[in-house]
């Protein structure tokens, strides 16, 4: 399978040798990895695009949701969610925290929980915001779990 690979670690200071990597560990399971630091592109613009075609060429997305920059997902990966979904491709988001969101960001008060900036924040015991959290299909672990989860989409 195609599998487009969304997240913050295309940030990190090691990043191409943490995309060999991923390549790595798909091919060993079979599958080819679509990363967004594939391609030459080097304006904002341009970047989009061609995340826009991989997403679109790929079979089924992983995306690490776990927080970037704060207490969410990164706001790239979500949109490249969104996308996917929209366009009705599987997607496995992990995280290294399973804890409810309440639980996460909540600050302790039970009858009216609320964030550090007095935002009520949403409690249907899931892990992320319903709208991630739903569509997705959320393993608890790393990049090598929700690997392994893609052979339950294998029919």
């Amino acid at each position: 399978m195609r599998i487009y690979i969304a997240g913050h670690d295309i940030f990190r200071a090691d990043a191409a040798i943490w995309a060999e990597s991923v390549r790595d560990l798909l091919a060993r399971h079979g599958h080819q990895a679509l990363i967004p630091l594939d391609g030459d592109e080097v304006t904002a613009s341009g970047i989009y695009q061609a995340n826009i075609r991989m997403i679109l060429s790929a079979e089924a997305v992983l995306a690490n949701l776990n927080p970037f920059r704060g207490n969410e997902p990164d706001s790239g990966t979500c949109f490249e969610v969104g996308f996917a979904v929209a366009q009705g491709l599987p997607v496995i988001g992990y995280l290294s925290d399973g804890r409810r969101q309440i639980d996460k960001v909540g600050d302790g008060d039970a009858g009216r929980p609320l964030d550090a900036n007095g935002q009520l924040i949403e409690n249907f015991g899931l892990p992320l915001n319903l709208m991630l959290a739903i569509p997705c299909r959320i393993v608890i672990g790393d990049l090598g779990a929700a690997v392994a989860e893609l052979s339950t989409l294998i029919t």
